[in-house]
């Protein structure tokens, strides 16, 4: 069963969000169609604090005048893409993302990998700039064209190692803009 594989079984007593024994009685409440069940099994894991949401307590008692309620546009444009490289994703990926949010009047994160000049200016630039301890595509016209600079002092998937790109995604596009050498692997190296 696949959905096992992802199910911490150690026996540290940490609180996981999807226990073995969650996973089977949703399924059961599922196939068996007891709604009500279901509805006391999520509330039984809500009151578990698992999710930061579930620690603070909000009086749905009383509404708030529609006035008082901030726009979407307000609240989207603190909306900032995670940062993910021009190597990581493809141009078409990296640049669609860019321009979703831009549209959005969101931020989009340009990652670590520099960004194409052509880009400079136009929708398909990410607002917000990273630098980080390889410098890779860090020019003056990079941070220039940010809205934000972001310090990247560390891998957040891999604490206290740098980044790692592997040469076989280091092509002529990906070098040119890391100005780096094509077919070379690229380290970012650890702060």
């Amino acid at each position: 069963n696949k959905v096992n594989e992802y199910l911490n079984t150690d026996s540290t007593n940490m609180t996981h969000a999807y226990s073995k024994s969650f996973v089977k009685e949703i399924k059961s409440c599922i196939s068996s169609e007891k709604f009500d069940e279901f509805k006391e099994i999520m509330e039984r894991e809500r009151r578990r604090h698992i999710n930061i949401r579930d620690c603070f307590d909000y009086d749905m008692s009383k509404s708030i005048s529609i006035e008082d309620v901030q726009s979407e546009a307000h609240i989207i444009k603190h909306f900032v893409a995670s940062a993910m490289s021009y190597g990581a994703l493809s141009i078409e990926a990296h640049e669609t993302i860019a321009r979703a949010f831009n549209e959005l009047g969101a931020a989009s994160n340009s990652g670590e990998g520099g960004e194409l000049v052509e880009r400079f200016g136009t929708t398909k630039a990410s607002k917000v700039k990273q630098v980080a301890s390889g410098r890779f595509g860090v020019t003056y016209d990079y941070l220039r064209s940010a809205q934000e600079i972001q310090i990247k002092m560390a891998q957040g998937a891999k604490p206290g190692e740098g980044g790692h790109l592997p040469k076989q995604k280091v092509d002529e596009h990906i070098a040119r803009v890391r100005y780096a050498k094509q077919g070379v692997d690229l380290i970012s190296p650890p702060p």
